[in-house]
């Protein structure tokens, strides 16, 4: 996935960022940073064809599935946590059996095993944020886009979310995650600071 020459701003308001251009490798975790109201939730949407740029382009050349994983943490609160994750498993067409199985290694992954049978509603938010990140690998997406992470949590629940980072790294997908943490940025693989291209925009 390529940004080429990227700019956008609202109407009758001054460019969030402009001249961006960038290329995401698959198997890479970025994070997303830069000083509130540079762009960040602003370029996820972009890039997640949600609305289109004031300038320049994104292509999705070898872009299918896109999920995201929200700053608050939702789900159902009565159903488990494997629940959660393997329903994505069922709708691709897997069998019960398939499907925890499958949610039950990405639970591992996370470190989330020990609460499998546990309703969602009795879940830390460390637990539920990284139940998030599980179940959004489990789409098998080509692009993961993670807005904000840690915001609305405590720094020691913080830090089990950003250990779950590491997790997420897949060789077939590209995860994007917009933050201002610099504990979540040092989890990452690679960083795209949106400062320079602010400050492009302003000169």
């Amino acid at each position: 996935m390529t940004l080429s020459g990227l700019g956008h701003r609202f109407p009758n308001a001054p460019w969030l960022f402009q001249h961006l251009s960038y290329e995401f490798q698959p198997g890479m975790v970025y994070a997303l940073t830069g000083p509130s109201g540079s762009g960040k939730s602003t370029l996820l949407s972009l890039i997640a064809k949600l609305d289109k740029p004031s300038a320049g382009r994104i292509t999705h050349e070898g872009i299918g599935q896109i999920s995201w994983v929200f700053q608050n943490p939702f789900g159902t609160p009565r159903r488990t946590a494997l629940d959660h994750v393997a329903l994505p498993f069922l709708a691709a067409g897997s069998t019960i059996d398939q499907a925890e199985e499958s949610a039950s290694e990405l639970l591992r992954r996370f470190q989330l095993d020990r609460v499998a049978g546990r309703e969602f509603r009795e879940l830390s938010g460390g637990e539920a944020q990284r139940l998030m990140l599980a179940r959004g690998l489990a789409t098998h997406p080509s692009l993961l886009l993670v807005d904000e992470p840690t915001a609305q949590l405590d720094r020691v629940t913080a830090a089990a979310v950003d250990a779950g980072i590491v997790a997420i790294a897949d060789p077939t997908t590209i995860v994007l995650i917009a933050t201002h943490d610099p504990n979540t940025r040092d989890a990452c693989t690679a960083q795209l600071d949106l400062t320079p291209y602010a400050h492009a925009a302003e000169a």
